[in-house]
């Protein structure tokens, strides 16, 4: 088993120049399951590279616990725990070619004793002499069969002999993702692994690294800032905000159900649009001088509100364009961007004058200036108190899906 748990877990760094204990991680809990592909996102400072570091023993957390499996880690040493990190950088030895930087933590797996260093070298040192001659060595040979079978997984095979200065970007970015697999250790670590790449390398790396995840079912905790690595990558996803866990769910919930006005305005892209609204009662509230229907689980819990004010959140593709009617909202289109399938418009309300976003179709004409009439769909609406949490859903719901097969 290799089912990752951070228990209560701090990290505080030391006061700099007479300032105040930076306080990075907050009495974290979160259980990461065998063979899952966890990504956590998050604004930069939020901790979220720090946890990685606190995992692979790269930093020490000023509390709380770590466990990988069933041994607790938190005081062993980075090369104890069984992990392997791919770092944004991507960290490769400049002086070892391809195949030298995929063994190189195979051959550090254990100690060797005197006599079996030097078997090795001069294993190494005979591999091009005629087979009469060179000096036998199982681990070396295993260790290159190994690096054999990584290299041909990951198209590899022929820059085995360059350096990396000889490679481009992408095949730097596979080399270190070699590196982690070839030790198949029992979790694997990525830190924004794909930022250095191009917009193309980086959909076809995604992918790669999806697909090797899955044939290889190594537990994984990935950290990305992008929204479209974190919603098609990730089994689930953990949003972190100042120190401390703010959701976990699969990409679909916390797209659909955010628990709170940070996760609302951090997932999905662009984000929620919020206004400000107050409740009539069971299925219906009031934004500005408009009366607007709510449906869906949600209907029935603004029958215990009636009268209170509360933030009120639409998806852009939960705002429509309309006829002109009482129950519409009058808009003036200020921004249209064209992304080829679609079409997405930054819109000022007549009422209020709140900006909201709304996506429509890529055959609509329309201009900045133009007027336009938007229809809320009843059943996107999500509500936030005035402390920025989600109304709670009904119990039935309240559990969630279930998670995908891994």
């Amino acid at each position: 088993m290799a089912e990752v748990r951070f228990e209560a877990v701090s990290k505080t760094y030391p006061p700099r120049r007479g300032g105040a204990p930076v306080e990075v991680l907050r009495r974290l809990d979160l259980h990461v399951h065998d063979g899952e592909f966890l990504v956590l996102v998050g604004p930069s400072g939020c901790g979220k590279s720090t946890l990685l570091r606190l995992l692979a023993g790269l930093e020490q957390p000023t509390g709380g616990s770590i466990a990988v499996g069933d041994r607790e880690v938190t005081g062993l040493r980075p090369a104890q725990r069984d992990v392997a990190m791919v770092f944004q950088s991507y960290a490769l030895y400049p002086h070892l070619t391809v195949a030298g930087n995929l063994s190189f933590g195979l051959r550090r797996s254990r100690a060797r004793t005197l006599a079996e260093q030097v078997q090795d070298a001069l294993h190494l040192a005979s591999r091009r002499l005629p087979p009469p001659l060179r000096i036998h060595s199982g681990r070396e040979q295993r260790i290159a069969a190994r690096v054999q079978e990584v290299a041909r997984s990951l198209e590899l095979e022929p820059l085995l002999e360059r350096l990396p200065k000889e490679l481009s970007g992408g095949q730097k970015q596979r080399v270190a993702l070699g590196r982690a697999i070839a030790r198949q250790p029992a979790v694997f670590l990525m830190d924004e692994p794909l930022s250095n790449l191009d917009a193309k390398l980086r959909t076809g790396t995604r992918a790669q690294i999806v697909a090797l995840q899955r044939e290889l079912g190594t537990t994984t905790l990935y950290v990305t800032h992008d929204q479209v690595e974190a919603m098609t990558m990730g089994h689930r996803i953990a949003v972190l905000n100042d120190g401390q866990l703010q959701q976990l769910g699969t990409p679909m919930q916390l797209y659909q159900w955010p628990a709170n006005l940070f996760v609302a305005q951090f997932i999905g892209s662009p984000p929620m649009n919020l206004l400000p609204v107050t409740v009539l009662g069971a299925g219906q509230l009031q934004l500005g001088g408009r009366r607007l229907p709510v449906e869906g689980p949600l209907a029935e819990q603004l029958a215990s509100r009636a009268g209170q004010s509360l933030t009120g959140g639409l998806r852009p593709e939960h705002l429509r364009l309309a006829p002109a009617t009482n129950r519409n909202l009058g808009a003036e289109v200020q921004n249209v961007e064209a992304l080829g399938n679609e079409q997405l418009l930054t819109c000022r309300l007549a009422e209020h004058s709140h900006l909201v976003q709304v996506r429509i179709g890529a055959d609509e004409r329309l201009s900045p200036g133009d007027t336009i009439h938007l229809e809320p769909d009843p059943g996107g609406w999500r509500f936030f108190d005035a402390e920025g949490q989600a109304l709670p859903l009904p119990e039935p719901m309240a559990a969630g899906p279930v998670l995908p097969s891994l």
